[in-house]
């Protein structure tokens, strides 16, 4: 495994300072390669798809040997920023997180999202501060997004929302988060409000009511996510194709829209 540098951690963090860093997250080294490809200024990993690509559902369930080795796997591909979801932390112990962290270090990201899920935001502070140390140890400059799930899980009414977020962000802040992940919002109002009050680069993820990117800019989104919607468009497209391929037999249909073979070879290719 080979560390990243500290002018890549740096280069990462300052995706943030303007504009919107858009992320079409991946999960697993060719999927990286290709957003890369694409002209991805950065690459982030989507928990869920790393999982369902290893047979394991979301929810802190895949063993972490495979997410130290996706991490892996995924950085030796790029040349550009790797940030890797980390869910929970795969555990209720800020130490044992903070090795987590020290660990996907090692492996090549210099950023991770860390989520609250919910529970109480002391959890995720302890939990940020010991990813916090780790880096500091590590001497590298992670970027730590702390996900709160305020709007996802619906943990406050829907009229107070904003401030339910912005008290969790204000904990995570001073934990030593880096930036706040707040999935689910799409009102470009309760948006205003939230940059307002963060004071530090909002994190939102794609959904159908999402303004576009052009407006989530101007209101001072600093970063977009797709979270594991590229993954589950494919799947939903695999399970059509293959059930017709099944019951049918019919060759045209599974290779109607196909990225050349070629194409493909020439980018696994490393230089």
């Amino acid at each position: 495994m080979t560390r990243a540098s500290s002018a890549t951690a740096d280069a990462f963090r300052a995706l943030h300072a303007a504009g919107l860093l858009v992320l079409p997250n991946a999960w697993d080294a060719g999927s990286a390669r290709l957003v890369e490809s694409l002209g991805a200024k950065a690459v982030a990993t989507s928990s869920a798809a790393v999982a369902w690509a290893h047979g394991y559902p979301d929810g802190d369930c895949l063993p972490l040997s495979c997410l130290i080795a996706t991490t892996a796997s995924i950085a030796r591909v790029l040349r550009v920023p790797l940030s890797v979801d980390i869910e929970g932390g795969n555990s209720d112990d800020p130490a044992v997180v903070g090795e987590l962290a020290a660990q996907v270090i090692d492996a090549g990201a210099v950023g991770v999202n860390i989520e609250d899920g919910g529970r109480d935001p002391a959890a995720l502070c302890a939990k940020v501060e010991a990813v916090r140390g780790a880096a500091a140890r590590a001497g590298v400059a992670l970027f730590i997004n702390a996900r709160t799930d305020v709007y996802l899980r619906g943990l406050a009414a829907a009229g107070a929302r904003v401030e339910a977020t912005l008290a969790r962000a204000a904990r995570y802040r001073d934990a030593g988060a880096d930036g706040i992940f707040v999935p689910g919002v799409v009102a470009a109002d309760e948006i205003v409000g939230l940059v307002a009050g963060l004071r530090l680069p909002l994190n939102v993820m794609a959904r159908p009511q999402l303004p576009p990117a052009a407006q989530l800019a101007a209101l001072g989104v600093r970063r977009l996510s797709a979270g594991a919607a590229m993954a589950e468009v494919l799947y939903g497209k695999v399970a059509r194709l293959a059930s017709a391929f099944l019951r049918d037999g019919v060759s045209a249909a599974v290779l109607e829209g196909a990225m050349d073979y070629g194409e493909i070879n020439r980018l696994m290719l490393k230089d």
